[in-house]
């Protein structure tokens, strides 16, 4: 029987994948391999020659057959880095993107100057969170999420960061926070896309949570509820922001106007579409 090397599982992955339609197949490959070795990508490329045990093959195959199928890599190996934070992933929330960390950025440029706790509806694995407590060690930050999962999720990734100026609740929303409490920045990711858009059907959304994903009224409804509500939990000068499609930035600053938010202003994302609307409260 011919031995397989890591330099073989790699080409021989990375074709597969390319034919089923990845968009990045040696990454994904990579991924995967390093995963299953439990070691880095330089020690892939530091042992090519390395030969593969028949059962880290057959393990390996089993891992490329979930990916060939479309399930998410982060899914498969149960972590995705956001911020250059290791977060641990699972189906019942969403995948932290790269363009999210847009909204990471923006936040903290809008709360630095502040004194008062930020605010993160709709935490997932807790990304933006944690994210913020990281850089922003005097404030407290409080992250919420519907689903109790998500919920113990984001806990576990903060107590394995060992960041602890930050704590998470389960909740619809506002409804886990005590009345008369404020904020200096609320921001959120939440469902934004329409239940009849194509993409749903398409990659990795398709194994993703649907609840997180979807809102009524052409996917504005989430954050229509947010902006209303979250005049009662900000200070007066303290910022809302969300992210939301590459299509909704007008939609968004008309609700935040309507609302009476100032400076009302839609930023764009790395790929160049506008992905972040923020604004100003003042009572």
């Amino acid at each position: 029987m011919a031995q397989t090397t890591i330099e073989q599982a790699l080409k021989s992955s990375t074709q597969q994948l390319a034919t089923s339609g990845s968009d990045s197949p040696s990454v994904d490959a990579t991924v995967l391999l390093c995963h299953l070795l439990n070691q880095s990508r330089t020690y892939l490329l530091t042992w090519p020659d390395k030969v593969l045990s028949a059962d880290q093959i057959n393990d390996f195959h089993n891992l490329l057959s979930r990916r060939v199928a479309g399930e998410p890599v982060a899914y498969i190996v149960g972590e995705r880095e956001f911020w250059s934070l290791p977060l641990k992933v699972s189906p019942s929330t969403l995948i932290p993107r790269p363009d999210t960390e847009r909204l990471v950025e923006l936040a903290l440029d809008k709360a630095t100057p502040l004194t008062g706790d930020i605010l993160d509806l709709g935490t997932g694995t807790g990304a933006i969170a944690l994210a913020l407590a990281s850089e922003l060690p005097r404030h407290q930050v409080i992250g919420i999420d519907l689903q109790q999962e998500a919920q113990e999720l984001a806990t576990w990734n903060a107590h394995n960061l060992g960041i602890t100026n930050v704590r998470f609740c389960a909740g619809s929303w506002f409804e886990p926070l005590p009345s008369g409490t404020k904020f200096a920045l609320i921001a959120s990711n939440p469902p934004y896309i329409d239940a009849q858009d194509p993409h749903l059907v398409q990659g990795d959304v398709r194994f993703e949570p649907r609840t997180a994903l979807v809102a009524d009224d052409q996917g504005l409804a989430d954050i229509r509820y947010i902006a209303t509500h979250a005049r009662e939990y900000l200070i007066s000068g303290g910022w809302l922001m969300f992210e939301h499609g590459y299509d909704q930035g007008l939609a968004v600053r008309d609700i935040m106007q309507s609302l009476g938010y100032l400076q009302v202003s839609t930023e764009k994302d790395y790929g160049n579409n506008d992905r972040v609307t923020l604004g100003m409260f003042s009572d």
